[in-house]
C-alpha cells in the first residue's frame, strides 16, 4: 500500500484522539481556573494558587521516567485505562476537597496519573500510526491537545462565569468518564504486548538515550514556551489587551491546526529538518512581536506565528523522539520526550518569572526569542547524530 493510500483515521485512531482530547480538556480547564478557585473560593494568595500548577507538575515530572517501564511491563492498554480510572476519581475528588494542604495532594495524585496516561496514549497513537506516515498522524493526533487548549479555558471560564466551581468539577468529571469508556474500545491485539520482564529499573529504563538530544531540544523549547503558557494572561493585562487574550488562543490553535496537515506531510515526505528550522523562525518571530506589541492587531498576529511555529516544532520533535529509537521502545521514548518538555515548562515558569520581576516581560519574550535562536543553532549541531526517519530515503 503506497504512503498516500495507509489510513490515519481508523476507528481506534479516532477513539485515542477524542480520549486524549477529553484528558487534556480537563488539564487545561483546571489550570485556568484553579488559580481562581484558590483565590476567590478558598481565600488563598497568588503564591499559594499557584503551587496547584507546581504540584501538578512536580508529580508527572517525577512519575513520567518510570512511565516507560512499566508500560512496558503491564501494557500500554492496562495501564491507560488504570490511569482514566483514578484519574476520574479525581477529578471528582474536587467536589470535597477544600483544604488547601489536601488539594495540593489531590493535584500531586492527579498529575500522576495524567503522566501515566499521556505517556501511554502517545505511545499506543506512535504504535497505532503507520510507519510510513508517523509524521502526519503524530501531528494528527495532537491536534486534540491543541483543541483542548482552546475548549478547556474557554468552558471552563465560561462555567464559573454562569454557574460555580461544582458545576465544573462535575462536567470535567463527565467528561473523563467518556474519554474512560472510549478507551475501553481501542483493541491492541496487533500491537507489541507487555514483555513479562520484571520490575526493575535501570538508568536506561529512565530515559531513552537514542531520544534524548531530541528531548533536549524539546525541553528548550518548552522553556521558552512557558512564557506563553505561565505569563500571556497577565502581560495581556498589563498591555490593556485583556478582551485579546482570549481571541489569541483560539487564533494560535487556528494556527496549529489548519497548518498541522501540510506540515506532517512535509515531514514525511522531505525529513524533519525542513519543518523544524522554519518552525524555530516562525516561534521565535512571535516571541519578538510579543515583546513589542502594542495593539491588539499584532498581538494576534504573533499568536498565529507562536500557534504554528511552537505547533510544529512540538510535534515533529516528538515525532523525531520516538523515531530515533527502535518501535519497541517506543513508550520509553515518548516518555524521555514528555519528561523533559515538563521539565523544561517548569523552569522556564520559575526563571521567567523572576525575569519578568526584575526586567519586565519585554525581557521575557525577547530572552525566549533569543534563546530559541540558540537552540535552532543546537539542533542543527546535533542533527546528524539523531536517527531519522528510514522511510524519508524510499520516497
Amino acid at each position: 500500500m503506497t504512503v498516500a493510500h495507509e489510513k490515519i483515521w481508523t476507528k481506534r485512531f479516532i477513539s485515542l484522539f477524542i480520549m486524549n482530547l477529553t484528558v487534556f480538556f480537563v488539564f487545561y480547564g483546571l489550570v485556568t481556573t484553579l488559580p481562581l478557585y484558590a483565590l476567590d473560593v478558598l481565600g488563598q494568595t497568588d503564591k499559594e494558587a499557584g503551587l496547584l500548577l507546581t504540584a501538578f507538575l512536580v508529580s508527572a515530572i517525577v512519575v513520567r521516567p518510570f512511565s516507560g517501564k512499566l508500560l512496558d511491563v503491564f501494557g500500554k492498554r492496562k495501564l491507560l485505562l488504570i490511569g482514566l480510572a483514578f484519574y476520574f476519581v479525581c477529578s471528582v475528588l474536587y467536589l470535597w476537597i477544600k483544604p488547601l494542604l489536601f488539594l495540593l495532594a489531590l493535584r500531586f495524585f492527579h498529575g500522576i496519573w495524567f503522566s501515566i496516561i499521556t505517556t501511554a496514549a502517545g505511545s499506543l497513537a506512535a504504535d497505532i500510526v503507520p510507519t510510513s506516515r508517523k509524521g502526519a498522524g503524530l501531528g494528527y493526533y495532537t491536534m486534540s491537545t491543541n483543541l483542548a487548549v482552546v475548549i478547556g479555558p474557554f468552558i471552563g471560564l465560561l462555567v464559573i462565569q454562569y454557574s460555580n466551581f461544582n458545576t465544573l468539577f462535575m462536567i470535567l468529571s463527565s467528561v473523563v468518564l467518556v474519554g474512560g469508556l472510549l478507551a475501553l474500545t481501542i483493541n491492541t491485539d496487533d500491537l507489541q504486548q507487555p514483555t513479562n520482564a520484571k520490575l526493575s529499573f535501570r538508568l536506561g529504563d529512565l530515559f531513552e538515550r537514542p531520544s534524548m538530544p531530541v528531548a533536549l531540544i524539546a525541553s528548550l523549547v518548552a522553556f521558552s514556551y512557558a512564557s506563553v503558557l505561565s505569563f500571556l494572561s497577565v502581560y495581556a493585562q498589563h498591555k490593556g489587551l485583556m478582551a485579546a487574550a482570549s481571541w489569541f488562543y483560539a487564533v494560535f490553535a487556528a494556527a496549529m491546526l489548519l497548518t498541522r496537515p501540510y506540515v506532517g506531510r512535509l515531514y514525511d515526505q522531505k525529513g524533519a529538518v525542513y519543518v523544524i528550522v522554519p518552525a524555530f523562525f516562525f516561534f521565535g518571530i512571535g516571541l519578538v512581536m510579543l515583546a513589542y506589541v502594542e495593539g491588539a492587531v499584532l498581538f494576534l498576529i504573533a499568536g498565529a506565528f507562536v500557534g504554528i511555529g511552537y505547533g510544529s516544532l512540538n510535534t515533529s520533535l516528538q515525532a523525531l523522539a520516538i523515531q530515533a529509537t527502535k518501535p519497541e521502545r517506543s513508550s520509553y521514548a515518548t516518555a524521555t520526550y514528555f519528561t523533559m518538555f515538563d521539565v523544561g515548562i517548569a523552569l522556564g515558569s520559575y526563571v521567567l518569572g523572576i525575569i519578568a520581576l526584575k526586567l519586565g516581560y519585554m525581557a521575557v519574550y525577547l530572552g525566549s526569542a533569543a534563546l530559541m535562536v540558540g537552540v535552532l543553532a543546537l539542533y542543527l549541531v546535533i542533527k546528524r547524530r539523531v536517527k531519522q526517519p528510514s522511510q524519508i530515503e524510499t520516497l
